[in-house]
């Protein structure tokens, strides 16, 4: 992710039941959660070979775009991350907010949100540093599900106690609040407003309160500070699964070019944003919620309005597949060889084909070796969820 998750049970389960798609299920959200997943499964690894086995301008480019800027900037790459967190928010108002409709309590369901989160913020510990019991000082608490358990949770808790005019604010405070804090603040010795790792005071914080180590010593990209902004984009996705849920009236053709519009004016004003407080994933800055919000509307207006409106739903099987199991996949280079599995099943075809391709063999095999462990759980019925 930088990485994932799904929204819809109570616990970390596994179910073995059919999940039909209903209106209360949006396809295309499965299939964007799956496109999401599909670049860290290993389909950056194909793009990477390409690079190196073609030295073309394009695939160079291209695996450019899938690594992350050393602070400041923007790549695709730094979309995956919050793209799943807008997508689980997306969910919100179709799983919690239909929990709510057959009338469940909401001290019941904001439970159940709490454990989620909680639940999350472990995996991301476990993901982080395995099973093994160490000092803590060597543990990294910060991770990517941390953070998505984290403002999932918020957002969520937000969702279930206030109306939507209410959550806009709430979405407009979080960032304009978030903003103001890194302007006129900095980390001791360093001029207010200061926004380099070693200067800015969300870094500052993190080195104080966190226990443990950081990612990059002195700054974590997954700190605590910086998950404030980070529940704003999964009220951007709760206000975009409210908006398709509750309207109607409205027809899936228009929904989609309100999401799509909407989407090219928060590019726009990340853009402006971006002239005062720098478009920048490490610190999860406004102007990055704002950039990111808005690819993530563009996104899912393109495969709502394929898949869910127009009905074309066969293309992103594939992508489905992998996100309805998203967890799994996620957590599972900690207990899965995927290396080992894929030299058994192909190393053969890679000894058959020449450098620098054969490298290229092998990551496209690695992906499909993947895919195919995730549709046998799908043909099985078998979904981990949290």
């Amino acid at each position: 992710m930088n990485k994932s998750v799904t929204a819809v049970s109570n616990d970390v389960t596994i179910k073995s039941h059919s999940i039909k798609d209903t209106p209360q299920r949006l396809y295309s959200l499965d299939a964007l959660r799956g496109f999401d997943m599909f670049w860290i499964m290993g389909a950056e690894e194909i793009v990477h070979t390409m690079a190196t086995a073609t030295g073309n301008s394009f695939w160079q480019g291209f695996s450019t775009q899938l690594t992350h800027p050393a602070w400041n900037g923007f790549h695709f790459y730094d979309l995956i991350f919050p793209l799943f967190l807008f997508i689980a928010g997306v969910a919100t108002p179709y799983s919690v907010g239909h929990e709510l409709e057959k009338g469940k309590s909401k001290n019941a369901v904001l439970w159940r949100i709490v454990r989620r989160g909680l639940i999350l913020v472990l995996l991301g510990i476990i993901y982080n540093n395995g099973l093994k019991i160490q000092p803590i000082a060597d543990i990294r608490f910060g991770s990517v599900l941390g953070r998505i358990g984290l403002a999932y949770m918020f957002a969520n808790i937000i969702y279930l106690y206030s109306k939507e005019r209410a959550q806009i604010i709430w979405f407009a405070a979080l960032l304009i609040g978030y903003w103001l804090l890194l302007k006129f603040t900095a980390a001791p010795g360093f001029a207010p407003g200061d926004l380099t790792m070693q200067g800015n005071f969300a870094s500052y914080v993190d080195r104080s309160v966190l226990p443990g180590k950081l990612y990059l010593g002195i700054h974590d990209p997954e700190g605590l500070t910086s998950t404030i902004p980070a529940i704003g984009t999964g009220l951007l996705g709760i206000l975009t699964g409210t908006f398709l849920k509750n309207n109607t009236t409205i027809s899936g053709a228009k929904k989609s070019l309100c999401l799509f519009v909407a989407g090219i004016i928060f590019l726009l004003i990340a853009q402006l944003w971006n002239l005062d407080f720098p478009i920048n994933k490490n610190l999860w800055t406004s102007s990055f919620v704002m950039n990111v919000g808005g690819y993530s509307l563009i996104l899912l207006s393109i495969f709502y309005y394929i898949i869910d409106v127009k009905g074309y739903k066969q293309w992103a099987f594939f992508f489905k597949v992998i996100g309805m199991n998203s967890i799994l996949i996620y957590m599972s280079g900690h207990f899965i060889n995927w290396n080992y599995s894929n030299e058994a099943f192909f190393g053969w075809l890679g000894q058959l084909i020449s450098n620098p391709w054969n490298d290229v063999m092998l990551a496209i095999t690695f992906v499909l070796v993947k895919w195919a462990f995730l549709y046998f759980m799908y043909r099985k019925k078998v979904f981990i969820r949290v």
